[in-house]
């Protein structure tokens, strides 16, 4: 086996729980639907969602004032091709589009020979793109749905296999149990539309955050070329200064992947600095290093603005669609029903759950009301004023 074939296996490998759950998912779902013969039924997940849709649109408009277009599409993917939308979602440089395409597909098939050639035919972008994969992927059985380009996905694996799978965990007899089960399960695709819905009106913000990943990955790319291209004193060296683990020689390749994903900004740097670097306006790097790769400073300079306008972004549309659901469900009873049946909680532990982005929402939200969604599109926040919404409100 040559290194190429062991960075496949090693991928997988690290996907393997994630795998592993998917396995047990489907076999699950074979149990329950044996179980359940012709006696027990779910709607399907497009049936549901179209009864669903422009209820919930309406929604929408009344709570945050914008409207959700009559031109976007619902589309529900299987397992295979929601992976693949999670590598659209990579939102890599142009040029390397079809290679990530190409990856993400070979992931999802666990095909290890395509991911060996992959990895073979360009070894810089598998190194950027892969670091993705194991993030993305990993999340695919706790995600319903997702907002790409005037679409929105349903995760169809998980939205019609857990109602089934919940039910028959819980046992026979399950007609007495249905109903329950069955307005959780609408109640979790209420509030996977609402929550995408959310997403489709965030147009300026989707664009700040998608153009902001590119650049970010312009840079991965740059510091995956330096390293494959530094000489071998000078990665003998580096290797050896940092203590990273021993590799054969005749695993050349291995000895620069690892050096990447130590170096790689968003490793190195938060390791280093802190989550703070998000605040920071410059980063600083050990002299003996820049000895070593001297346009690392550089680099990792010009990481730090796309980095923090992504992660401003990207946090902000995720609170802005979480404080949505949380006040335009918090009545619904087939939500309730959802974070009972689903999520093991109620209403209440699920009101007081924090996250940066939905703070700062409700701040906003407490002096502006229904403009709130409004303002933050129009005026995006920094980094620094997510942690501080009120020096938002000053500046707005």
């Amino acid at each position: 086996m040559d290194e190429f074939e062991e960075f496949a296996y090693a991928l997988l490998d690290q996907l393997s729980v994630e795998l592993n759950e998917e396995s047990e998912i489907k076999e699950s779902q074979t149990k329950a639907t044996e179980a359940f013969a012709s006696k027990i039924k779910f709607d399907e997940v497009e049936v549901e969602c179209s009864r669903i849709f422009s209820d919930i649109s309406q929604k929408v408009s009344q709570f945050t004032g914008l409207s959700v277009s009559n031109q976007i599409k619902v589309e529900i993917l299987d397992l295979i091709e929601f992976k693949r939308l999670k590598g659209r979602k990579v939102f890599s440089t142009k040029d390397s589009q079809g290679f990530v395409d190409e990856l993400f597909i070979a992931i999802a098939q666990e095909n290890p020979e395509k991911i060996a050639n992959l990895a073979k035919r360009d070894i810089a972008r598998y190194l950027v793109y892969s670091t993705y994969a194991k993030s993305y992927i990993s999340q695919i059985s706790t995600t319903y749905g997702d907002f790409y380009e005037s679409t929105i996905y349903l995760n169809k694996f998980i939205l019609s296999g857990y109602p089934k799978i919940i039910l028959y965990k819980q046992g026979a007899p399950y007609e007495s149990k249905f109903e329950q089960v069955n307005s959780g399960y609408i109640g979790a695709l209420k509030m996977t539309v609402l929550e995408e819905q959310i997403h489709s009106t965030q147009k300026s913000l989707y664009e700040i955050n998608k153009e902001a990943v590119s650049e970010v990955n312009v840079i991965n790319e740059e510091l995956a070329k330096i390293i494959l291209n530094l000489d071998y004193s000078s990665m003998k060296n580096l290797l050896e200064y940092l203590q990273l683990p021993p590799i054969p020689d005749d695993y050349p390749v291995a000895k620069r992947a690892n050096l990447f994903f130590t170096l790689n900004p968003d490793t190195f740097i938060v390791r280093v600095l802190g989550p703070d670097v998000m605040t920071f306006t410059k980063v600083t790097v050990d002299p003996k290093i820049l000895e070593i790769i001297p346009q690392l400073l550089d680099l990792y300079q010009r990481w730090l603005k796309p980095i923090q306008t992504h992660h401003a972004a990207f946090t902000a549309m995720e609170g802005m669609a979480e404080f949505a659901v949380r006040n335009i469900l918090k009545d619904d009873k087939d939500f309730q029903n959802y974070l009972i049946t689903f999520a093991n909680e109620d209403i209440t532990s699920y009101q007081i759950r924090k996250s940066i982005g939905t703070d700062f929402t409700e701040y906003v939200f407490s002096k502006y009301g229904k403009d709130t969604c409004k303002i933050i599109l129009e005026k995006p926040p920094t980094t620094r004023e997510l942690k501080n919404p009120e020096s938002y409100l000053k500046r707005i």
